[in-house]
């Protein structure tokens, strides 16, 4: 968890464009579009013909590329990468694509997730006299595919990497004038495919491909392996097909843009199925709903339209915080949720209120939000939370606490509403839950604890 936030963060985002002439501009776009998922710092690669040149910065997408070095990035095949540290350390050196060459020349991948196993290989790797430069599981990857083009063609090379590999990942990868996505075969990380007229993409969500004008095709499925160069695309499945994938429901919970389509749904209606089925499992007399912003907003809609509680924007989001905001010396209260988040006092006065929020993680948040309300004049305070308690961490990318740091592992329920001074606290239940989702092929460890990629393989021992 960064900085001790109070919030769930996605690992970051990848894109990859082949076969367009402005292919490194598209994949800026498309990064754009996945700021959300990201924003530590960002990169792109593009194949020239000859040899992949690529820009990697820290920052956001919208500071780093500029026009003199978009210039640079020639070609029709281009990946590019956002990145969000999960360790909490954010160097330079780690950000992506990571480039190499390699028996069939100059390589380049980008990649999302956590490799379970990644530690073992790394030290078995460093054993047999690998060097590595950078911290990320890209890296391993790049290595055990260079010691198996010694005797296999790039494809297969590329297929039995795959059956090595353990964890979550989706992933574009750039050689041999290929583009290929990768997706690991519980599909946890989501990784879409789109078309335009000269050329095919690939992306974390499918809000990058409405951006482009790109025709969303279909998700690259758990497990697959999508080759695409001038032959045209073809599909592989080196471990198989699989019968039970596991994709990360907080995606749809908090991760994903409302206006994105994933796993088979629709987002938004999604989040807004989760608010009202919330209402309907927590009923409570009050005047108005108001969402935490911004990621509970979908949610309250749900909630409002179910409960015939109308929807108020009680809180306002500064949107202009940027990383870098200085807080003055003097102990101002509750300074860091204040600059962000700020009560319209007049719509708070004397109101019953219900507060809809996506997750309560460490609560401390959710403690600062009460009290603004409270200092605003609220008569009551009903938080409502549109996904059930998550109570363990997770081991595919994403960036938590340790389970003693999640508050409801460690309390009750009516404990965690105490230590956040509502009057009342109601969570979506996981079965209200699966309801609201095409089919319950989903992960919910954070939730159960039961998870469908055996973590044991990241103990160091």
């Amino acid at each position: 968890m960064i900085d001790g936030a109070d919030k769930f963060y996605d690992e970051c985002a990848i894109a990859g464009v082949y076969g367009n002439h402005e292919a490194a501009n598209l994949v800026y776009l498309c990064l754009y579009a996945l700021q959300h998922r990201g924003q530590q710092g960002t990169g792109i690669a593009a194949y020239d013909g000859e040899h992949i040149n690529s820009e990697k910065r820290e920052g956001l997408v919208a500071d780093v590329y500029t026009k003199k070095r978009l210039k640079k990035l020639h070609g029709k095949i281009a990946i590019g990468h956002n990145r969000y540290p999960t360790d909490g350390v954010f160097s330079t050196r780690n950000l992506q694509p990571i480039i190499a060459e390699l028996p069939i020349g100059d390589c380049a991948l980008a990649y999302n997730g956590n490799l379970i196993n990644a530690f073992k290989i790394r030290r078995q790797l460093i054993q047999d006299g690998v060097i590595f430069s950078t911290g990320t599981d890209s890296e391993t990857i790049m290595h055990l595919l260079a010691k198996r083009l010694k005797n296999e063609d790039f494809i297969t090379a590329l297929s039995n990497v795959m059956t090595q590999i353990t964890g979550s990942y989706s992933m574009v990868f750039m050689a041999d004038n290929k583009l290929i996505a990768m997706r690991d075969p519980h599909g946890v990380r989501p990784l879409a495919m789109g078309m335009m007229k000269d050329g095919y993409v690939f992306v974390s969500e499918t809000v990058a491909l409405d951006l482009i004008d790109a025709h969303f095709v279909r998700e690259v499925e758990p497990g697959e392996m999508v080759v695409v160069d001038a032959s045209g695309v073809k599909s592989y499945f080196p471990n198989g097909k699989v019968e039970n994938p596991a994709p990360c429901v907080f995606e749809h919970v908090y991760f994903a843009r409302p206006d994105s389509f994933m796993f088979g749904q629709s987002v938004y209606e999604v989040r807004k199925g989760f608010g009202k089925m919330l209402a309907k499992e927590c009923p409570v007399d009050a005047d108005i709903v108001i969402p935490v912003p911004d990621s509970g907003i979908t949610a309250t809609i749900g909630y409002s339209e179910e409960s015939k509680i109308p929807f108020e924007l009680g809180i306002i989001r500064n949107h202009y915080v940027g990383r870098t905001f200085i807080e003055p010396s003097q102990n101002i209260r509750d300074f860091g949720v204040r600059v962000k988040l700020n009560p319209v006092r007049n719509l708070i006065k004397g109101k019953k209120i219900v507060v809809v929020d996506d997750s309560i993680v460490r609560g401390t948040t959710s403690k600062k939000i009460v009290k603004l309300l409270r200092d605003a004049g609220a008569k009551e305070i009903h938080m409502r939370i549109s996904a059930p308690p998550t109570s363990y961490p997770c081991y595919y990318g994403i960036d938590t606490p340790t389970k003693k740091e999640l508050i409801s592992n460690t309390h009750t329920e009516d404990e965690i509403r105490r230590f956040i001074g509502a009057d009342t606290l109601g969570y979506i239940s996981l079965e209200g839950m699966k309801k609201v989702l095409i089919d319950n092929n989903f992960c919910f460890a954070c939730f159960t604890g039961q998870y469908p990629i055996n973590p044991a393989d990241l103990i160091e021992d």
